[in-house]
């Protein structure tokens, strides 16, 4: 397997692509369906965030699984869970949807631990960037045109189609899974692995000890739940604007995620280095995406389809960059558990901005919910500085 754009990681990566497709059909007619129903922002909040707590609590033991059963086998019975709870989806309300979506937390924290652990073992330091950007990439890629088809099955009023969407996804991710082989490099863990799973929660102190690992997570937790609270929110917040629409919103934001990751992903930095004018520019370019969706209750649309792309920018950036800087400063013995630890950071933080940003929209408004996400952003610009430039070899 060599090269990120080699054939057995494309395989990869096109599994990782329908594996995912689902969610870009959730994220829109779950908060839609939840209103309908009459259910408060804090209840949509928590049936959204159920997903990726769930996924953050069970990445403890996905490393140790998959060494014990191997990364194949794992893969083909957690697809087929998958597909139960893709098809739960079909014939239940409210409380259906929080068992799928609890169920569909499970396989997805052993799914993108087996495919991004594999990935970063696999690839030469100099690819791994990019490597983890295309995993990253096609997780978002269907956030294209996802959103659009979602309004579309909505605003028809057709089950059928929802139903036909959802099974057929199912389907074509369980043959793709079941066909998936991987190399064995991908497939076996480095030294120590086998033991990792089981010191996973005496490891989570280290998110306070490893400075490098406690400043990664801090501004991945931040920059989550903002992240959070616009997937959760903005079908319901963009009906409240003039010409918006949250299908193009979303499509927005994903593609620029998508072009972003991919026309960048050599700019990434791949040496271990912290380079704080980097990241700080993420994080403001964050911010800025945050206030521009804030202003846009007054501003109209405009403001909203800015912020779109400027968070696509974001995200794109982001979430690879400091993945590539932990893989290189962390101790090579104990690297896979503690960046299972810095992926859950970041799966929390999408759950918080669900369910703690809920109740702050309940009590007063979407517009003032997302200001409080700009000033988290601005503060995370602050903390992003480092004095001097940061290489550390701890292999």
């Amino acid at each position: 397997m060599r090269g990120a754009l080699s054939w057995p990681f494309l395989r990869l990566y096109i599994l990782t692509l329908l594996y995912f497709s689902a969610n870009s059909i959730l994220n829109v007619i779950i908060p839609l369906k939840g209103a309908e129903l009459g259910a408060t922002n804090t209840t949509i909040g928590v049936v959204m965030g159920a997903y990726l707590f769930t996924t953050m609590f069970f990445r403890p033991w996905a490393g140790q699984i998959i060494q014990k059963h191997g990364p194949i086998k794992v893969l083909r019975t957690i697809l087929i869970f998958n597909g139960a709870a893709l098809i739960l989806y079909t014939f239940t309300e409210l409380e259906g949807f929080i068992v799928a979506r609890i169920l569909q937390g499970v396989c997805t924290a052993f799914f993108s631990m087996a495919l991004q652990l594999g990935i970063i073992d696999a690839l030469p330091d100099k690819d791994r960037s990019q490597g983890i950007s295309m995993y990253s990439l096609c997780a978002y890629l269907p956030g294209i045109l996802g959103p659009l088809l979602a309004l579309g099955i909505w605003q028809a009023g057709d089950s059928h189609s929802f139903t036909v969407a959802m099974v057929t996804i199912a389907i074509l991710t369980g043959v793709v899974g079941y066909s998936a082989k991987m190399d064995k490099k991908v497939a076996e863990p480095v030294q120590g692995q086998i033991e990792q799973g089981a010191t996973m929660f005496g490891s989570v102190s280290q998110l306070v000890k490893n400075p490098h690992l406690c400043k990664c997570s801090v501004l991945m937790l931040a920059a989550s739940i903002i992240f959070g609270a616009v997937t959760t929110f903005i079908p319901l917040y963009a009906v409240q604007i003039k010409y918006g629409n949250a299908g193009i919103y979303l499509m927005l934001q994903a593609g620029t995620v998508v072009i972003s990751r991919f026309v960048l992903r050599k700019k990434i930095p791949s040496d271990g280095k912290w380079r704080s004018s980097f990241m700080m520019g993420i994080m403001l370019t964050l911010a800025a995406a945050t206030l521009s969706v804030s202003f846009s209750n007054l501003g109209g649309a405009v403001f909203l389809y800015v912020g779109a792309i400027l968070m696509g920018i974001a995200q794109a950036l982001l979430y690879p960059t400091l993945t590539t800087y932990l893989t290189f400063v962390l101790p090579k013995t104990d690297r896979n558990v503690l960046i299972g630890l810095f992926i859950a950071m970041a799966d929390l933080g999408v759950s918080l901005g669900g369910v703690i940003m809920g109740p702050v929209a309940d009590y007063f408004s979407y517009s003032f919910m997302y200001m409080i996400c700009a000033i988290l952003g601005v503060t995370m610009i602050i903390f992003a500085y480092e004095r001097g430039k940061t290489s550390v070899g701890l292999q």
